[in-house]
């Protein structure tokens, strides 16, 4: 007589569940599992945001680029009203490009760009010391989620899936963002009236 024929009829299923469960609950992750620390301190889960698409781009105070701290302004002037997220997140990763302190990077971007979107406190955003949900959306999207500069942009759709990541040299304003958000905003309406 077979082990599984003495009452436990149920174990081949249970030793299938639990050598499935890891892969089972990464093929369940979305970016809404993931969090921050507010740039004012406080915790920042993405599950907040759960529902609307968020454009997350790490940002650096010091670089070449930061004058699209302009852009992400407009695009989140434009489209919050819509349900769009902007999330800045600093980071130090390429150049040593931003500072240490949360206080200065605030007034940093208040000051010169009258930034008022979301930012988290300074964070790493490729390699092994990568934030969590960075090594998740390069693993989702492939290399091109993984920044090579200071204002990389990805896209991730209401239901926490990544949609697209542009180079930092591809501007928030960029046509092909607009449509993308457009699209992802549509996409998002249409969700929300299927569950009304």
């Amino acid at each position: 007589m077979a082990w599984y024929d003495r009452g436990w009829g149920f174990a081949p299923l249970l030793v299938a569940v639990l050598l499935a469960g890891p892969a089972a609950q990464a093929a369940d992750t979305t970016a809404w599992d993931f969090a921050f620390t507010r740039l004012e301190g406080g915790e920042l889960p993405m599950r907040s945001f759960q529902g609307h698409p968020v454009l997350l781009v790490n940002t650096a105070s010091m670089c070449g680029f930061t004058y699209q701290y302009d852009g992400l302004q407009q695009v989140w002037d434009s489209n919050r009203g819509a349900g769009l997220i902007v999330l800045g997140v600093p980071s130090g990763d390429f150049g040593d490009q931003e500072y240490d302190e949360g206080s200065r990077i605030k007034q940093f971007c208040e000051t010169n760009f009258a930034v008022d979107f979301p930012m988290t406190e300074k964070e790493h955003v490729r390699g092994k010391d990568a934030h969590p949900l960075y090594r998740w959306l390069a693993h989702e999207l492939g290399p091109q989620a993984e920044p090579g500069w200071n204002f990389h942009k990805i896209l991730i759709g209401a239901d926490g899936r990544p949609i697209a990541a542009w180079p930092s040299r591809t501007e928030p304003t960029d046509p092909v963002v607009a449509e993308a958000i457009a699209r992802a905003l549509s996409a998002s309406d249409q969700a929300d009236a299927g569950r009304r």
